[in-house]
């Protein structure tokens, strides 16, 4: 199986191609008469020499999902956090902090706003994995402290978290923020300075 692969790869192949192109010259030669006797010779050395000559082939380029794409999968993934958070028991400070969060990182989601590799790598580590982990370890934490008494409580935690990881969205989109004000103040300048 792997060698008729093989070869029909390289009856594709550029170096075939231009090798046959070269060979059908060889024919042309032949029929004209200039090759004699020495007709395969000809031929044959002009497929060599073409499929010789010919570039190798290059293997295609990945295709790696656009941003757009990463975008919509991240919006699934955080469609299905948000299911899973419902479901969870947190007291109200960190329920608030969860909600505060949550709502900054769907206004973020929003179709046309992140675009920036860096940020999205930020909010799908969030999305995957910190906020799911933070709640998760509250809650096996939360159960554990009942027996241990006297520690620090694992709602301090969690509400530590959930800052850190709001700062970090608050950041992303201050930043946003600052682009759109460049952004618009670059074309308030082209539009004033095309007026003049």
């Amino acid at each position: 199986m792997g060698t008729s692969n093989r070869l029909f790869g390289y009856l594709e192949s550029r170096k075939n191609i231009t090798g046959s192109v070269c060979g059908l010259a060889g024919v042309g030669i032949t029929l004209t008469g200039a090759a004699g006797g020495l007709w395969p010779l000809v031929i044959g050395g002009l497929y060599a020499a073409g499929a010789l000559i010919a570039p190798p082939e290059r293997p295609d380029t990945p295709s790696f999902p656009s941003a757009d794409e990463q975008l919509d999968a991240l919006r699934a993934d955080f469609a299905t956090l948000r299911a899973y958070l419902t479901e969870v028991e947190l007291p109200p400070s960190a329920r608030e902090r969860l909600t505060a969060l949550d709502t900054l990182i769907e206004a973020l989601l929003e179709p046309g706003w992140v675009s920036d590799p860096e940020h999205l790598h930020v909010l799908a580590r969030a999305v995957r994995q910190d906020v799911p982990e933070a709640v998760d370890t509250f809650v096996r934490t939360r159960w554990w402290s009942r027996f241990t008494p006297g520690g620090e409580p694992p709602e301090a935690h969690l509400e530590r978290q959930l800052t850190a990881l709001h700062e970090e969205a608050t950041a992303i989109a201050a930043a946003l923020r600052d682009a759109e004000a460049i952004r618009q103040e670059i074309h308030t300048r082209y539009v004033e300075e095309r007026g003049t």
